[in-house]
């Protein structure tokens, strides 16, 4: 299967891919912005117009939409990122042009009723709450933090409660006017999908904008010295992140970064998880991540575990880290997570909102396309060398930034010493 491309006059692309059997079409909008493209003052804006998108247009009603929607039998759905928001939904092949329709202009015509913001602002202040009650979640963030410091990257794509609550609607179509620019968004379709009629749904929409121009992208932070960063809440476990600054979305090591995530932390086999929780039950939780972003990236690795297992649970990480560096991976562990990875990758993309959704981020991104056979050839190519590599530039302890949540910030510092150089 392969995918068209089409860029209009304006900017915006239309990018499709047909998949033959299929009766169903998962459509996704993509725009070029998130929580990078905010400033201090606008920390929070991307994320709640991404809800204000739900609450009408001048054409449709909140209600209606919802109705019309559950009328096709779909669900329409979005998200926001670092460095993106999308609208989503999966539909029957004939309710296409209605449910584009609908969602072109949520995203381009949304009413920014000042009533609508006011509900609205309370329910994203309620997100943020729990957001803020949940420290496993919020961990991530106060890594970020810790390793990307004052940089937008470090700040949570929530927002912050006061600018949410403090922006008035002229604010949030402001920026709503300069972020949602032809030029910044994809039109992705997966399925049953004719990519010439999808182009002219487009065009017929009307939302060409010819001269609204793209904002550049927000050059990534320096990297800087590892940090420390607690927050000292009442829980009843250590919530631990470790990580340091990553590989760019567009380096050409990110597949064997993926096969290294994978046999460090990202299967029920690997080596964090046998070691940490099946071997000495240490923790329920534990796994390692990595993320891609323009020009940088993080890779690092969570654990919660109880007061009393914090220490050993670092030393037990940082051991391994130390092990696996000095002696390297196995050629059947590296065989296993290749092939972990290839699985993965080929049973997603038999749904068709996994290939929308890599054809809009890919594009969007402005990176290839690449068929699954190619990424297929790509992983296999991962080598010994590669992953040992990536080993000694990204994963050395002493280089790691840490976040903690929980009850005492004393203990949480003395378990990091394991880690070796990390004290600030």
């Amino acid at each position: 299967m392969s995918h068209q491309l089409t860029e209009l006059d304006s900017g915006l692309r239309v990018v499709t891919e047909r998949m033959p059997g299929m009766r169903s079409v998962a459509l996704g909008f993509w725009i070029g912005t998130g929580g990078v493209a905010e400033t201090d003052d606008q920390a929070g804006l991307s994320h709640l117009i991404e809800h204000m998108l739900f609450r009408g247009t001048p054409r449709f009603g909140s209600q209606e939409i919802d109705e019309i929607f559950d009328a096709m039998g779909a669900e329409v759905n979005a998200g926001t990122g670092k460095e993106t928001t999308s609208v989503y939904s999966r539909m029957l092949d004939v309710h296409l042009p209605r449910a584009f329709d609908v969602m072109a202009d949520m995203v381009w015509r949304p009413s920014f009723n000042e009533s609508d913001l006011d509900n609205e602002r309370q329910i994203v202040l309620e997100e943020i709450a729990m957001y803020e009650d949940d420290p496993q979640d919020l961990v991530f963030d106060v890594l970020g933090e810790a390793v990307f410091a004052d940089h937008p990257l470090g700040r949570a794509i929530i927002g912050r409660a006061e600018v949410v609550a403090g922006t008035p609607a002229a604010g949030l179509r402001a920026f709503h006017e300069a972020r949602y620019v032809p030029g910044a968004v994809v039109v992705a379709a997966a399925g049953s999908v004719d990519h010439d009629a999808l182009v002219q749904l487009v065009r017929d929409a009307g939302v060409e904008r010819s001269g609204a121009s793209v904002p550049p992208l927000v050059e990534p932070p320096e990297v800087t010295e590892p940090r420390v960063r607690f927050l000292t809440k009442d829980t009843e476990q250590y919530h631990v992140c470790l990580g340091s600054p990553g590989l760019a979305r567009d380096d050409e090591r990110r597949y064997a970064l993926r096969v290294l995530d994978t046999l460090l932390g990202g299967t029920s086999s690997s080596r964090l998880f046998q070691e940490v929780r099946e071997k000495r039950g240490l923790a329920y939780s534990v796994y390692s991540f990595q993320s891609l972003y323009h020009g940088i990236g993080q890779v690092g690795l969570y654990l919660g575990t109880r007061r009393d297992n914090v220490g050993r649970a670092i030393g037990v990480v940082a051991d391994e880290l130390n092990r696996i560096r000095e002696d390297g991976v196995s050629a059947d562990e590296l065989d296993r997570a290749r092939e972990n990875v290839k699985g993965r990758l080929v049973l997603s993309l038999e749904s068709t909102s996994s290939r929308m959704s890599r054809l809009g981020s890919s594009v969007l991104a402005d990176l290839p396309v690449l068929g699954v056979d190619e990424v297929i050839e790509r992983v296999d190519a991962v080598t010994h060398a590669d992953v040992e590599a990536l080993l000694a530039d990204l994963y050395d302890p002493t280089r790691f930034s840490a976040a903690g949540i929980g009850v005492d910030e004393d203990t949480f510092r003395e378990s990091l010493q394991p880690l070796g150089a990390l004290v600030s």
